[in-house]
């Protein structure tokens, strides 16, 4: 089924509850027990009671074994662009393809400023995300395998994605 010329993809969003995460893993198994397409949980790192999101899908991937799994969307002013980047290639290896990146430019400035980020204003926080979105494919670039779904080997030791890409991330909201 398509909708203006794209596929239609159906999933859950599964909300990553730290006090059940039995739970949590349960509704991802039944959601590809029911023949969705998808598996997304949200990124909160500041939020105690939510479950880290790259450690959870990568306990769902290893618990399923069709269903494609994604954060909706990662908090991107809280998680190293380069870091990201491996992270996401390396789960998409590992789960034979079954790995999509949603990104997020951020939102909730108080706690993403208590947490070690800086806060962004609405146009610093796109340039950012531009600049993240960027790295996260110079780092893809390298090698034969890009990142999620792009079926490549991952970016070894000598990768072309600048050393300094974490540093500028992170200083990009004095920059801005």
């Amino acid at each position: 089924m398509t909708d203006y010329g794209h596929e239609l993809l159906f999933g859950s969003f599964i909300t990553p509850t730290a006090g059940a995460p039995d739970r949590v893993v349960s509704l991802a198994r039944l959601s590809e027990q029911a023949g969705l397409d998808l598996v997304t949980v949200q990124d909160h790192p500041y939020n105690p009671g939510l479950l880290d999101a790259w450690t959870l899908l990568s306990y769902v991937a290893g618990a399923t074994s069709r269903i494609n799994l994604a954060p909706n969307v990662i908090n991107l002013p809280l998680r190293q662009p380069v870091v990201l980047a491996r992270s996401a290639a390396s789960l998409d290896l590992l789960s034979g393809g079954r790995i999509e990146l949603g990104l997020g430019a951020g939102a909730f400035w108080d706690a993403i400023e208590a947490n070690g980020g800086w806060r962004l204003t609405p146009g610093q926080a796109v340039r950012a995300l531009e600049e993240a979105i960027s790295t996260i494919r110079q780092v893809w670039a390298v090698g034969e395998r890009g990142g999620p779904s792009q079926r490549r080997p991952l970016p070894g030791r000598g990768s072309k994605a600048r050393s300094g890409a974490r540093a500028r991330y992170r200083h990009l909201g004095r920059r801005l």
